[in-house]
């Protein structure tokens, strides 16, 4: 079965960035796919961040991350990415890998489309 495996994670101050990296199998990326990520605190339920198709068009943006964070994927189509730029405290938390087996659809940020989940990476913004 498919497999997602973040890495990228680490400890930055305010204003600073990070990359994000995601290792996709290749039962994922070879149909059909929407790559995402979410990321969760423990004082809120899953929130998705951004997502992309795997043909590398229709990116998506959640409202907190437009325009500071950038959502991509390789040519070889077997990595995702998340550039992270200007970050904030309110960005940390742990940030997943998600795939859906069908591109994405409007309601794009629904956690119960994806059925591939990475281990997650732990991000922490600090003062």
């Amino acid at each position: 079965q498919g497999q997602l495996v973040e890495s990228g994670g680490g400890s930055v101050q305010t204003g600073g960035s990070l990359t994000l990296s995601c290792a996709i199998s290749r039962d994922i990326y070879y149909g059909n796919a929407c790559m995402a990520w979410f990321r969760q605190t423990p004082f809120k339920e899953r929130e998705a961040v951004a997502a992309i198709n795997n043909d590398g068009r229709s990116e998506n943006y959640a409202d907190p991350v437009q325009g500071r964070f950038t959502i991509s994927q390789g040519n070889a189509k077997n990595t995702l990415y998340l550039q992270m730029n200007n970050l904030q405290v309110e960005d940390t938390g742990i940030y997943y890998c998600a795939a859906a087996q069908h591109f994405c659809m409007a309601d794009w940020q629904i956690t119960a489309w994806y059925n591939y989940w990475g281990q997650g990476t732990q991000v922490t913004v600090s003062l």
